[in-house]
């Protein structure tokens, strides 16, 4: 097992940047950090960190090394949380990152559900849409909206979501109501992902392009401009949950709303996910067995 030694102290190093950050967080000194990294070196015949007076980096070797045995360091942990049976008291960190009106409405809220089951868990929730990089981000699993492209990761579906075209009453008295995704070309239209807009028509998804004078790729403040009459908004039925509700929105061209897309969750590797992100996953899940977006 004397091979072994030092990987848990060497992730810890290339993860904080530093011995003295690596040892707070193991809890041991950092002469003890250092000297079983050094060991690890010598072992491997090659210099893996790069050290100087401010950080320490990690080299081409170091590098590669560590995306081995960081999923290795993962695995351990895992055995360790099944041994110790912490199935009924999950501790840590789960990381999540979470994109769109979707996820803030009903995804983080499920989770903070998921966060009083489990009192010692500590849960932290990104909320940006940009490409993940779930080993050097430390993301344990990510909500996402539409197509993916990265065919290496691990999606779950969590729901579908039907879209919805929508207006404000008082558009509508001002501009007329449209009856056909056709004549959406003479209106203006709040634009979220795109301005191409995906229709059912005479049984078959065609696009409409469209133009407006408010662009915002979050959909939140897209739903609120089309509450103050900015013009027609089409996105996912549950953004317009509140504005429908309140009377504040009126729905539209209701034959033509397309399918939509779906929210997924999507990770890495399942096999060397810590157990909170793994009973986390399921628990979103099972919370949106039963959503209703018709």
């Amino acid at each position: 097992m004397e091979s072994f030694e030092g990987i848990i102290e060497f992730v810890a190093v290339a993860e904080s940047h530093g011995f003295s950050a690596a040892a707070r967080k193991l809890g041991c000194s950092t002469s003890h950090i250092s000297r079983q990294v050094a060991r690890l070196e010598e072992r491997l015949g090659c210099v893996l960190l790069a050290r100087s007076t401010r950080q320490v980096n990690l080299t081409e070797n170091g590098t590669a090394y560590y995306h081995q045995c960081k999923e290795l360091v993962i695995g351990l942990q895992q055995a360790n949380e099944q041994v110790n049976q912490q199935q009924l008291q999950l501790s840590g960190t789960l990381r999540v990152s979470a994109a769109g009106g979707f996820a803030e409405h009903f995804v983080a809220p499920a989770l903070m559900t998921f966060a009083q089951q489990h009192p010692q868990l500590t849960v932290e929730i990104d909320f940006n849409s940009r490409m993940v990089n779930f080993v050097e981000d430390e993301v344990d699993f990510a909500v996402r909206y539409g197509e993916l492209a990265d065919s290496s990761l691990i999606a779950r579906k969590l729901i579908s979501r039907p879209m919805m075209a929508a207006a404000s009453p008082e558009y509508l008295k001002q501009y007329g109501t449209p009856t056909h995704p056709n004549q959406l070309k003479s209106h203006s239209c709040i634009i979220s992902n795109n301005d191409h807009w995906l229709f059912n028509m005479d049984g078959n998804p065609k696009s409409v392009r469209v133009r407006g004078r408010w662009r915002c790729n979050n959909a939140n403040v897209v739903a609120k401009a089309c509450e103050q009459g900015l013009g027609i908004a089409y996105m996912p039925k549950s953004t317009f949950d509140e504005g429908i509700k309140h009377h504040k929105l009126a729905a539209i061209l209701e034959p033509f709303w397309g399918k939509g897309a779906s929210s997924w969750i999507v990770y890495k590797n399942r096999h060397f996910q810590p157990l909170r992100a793994r009973l986390a996953i399921d628990f979103l899940i099972s919370h949106f067995s039963t959503w209703n977006d018709t």
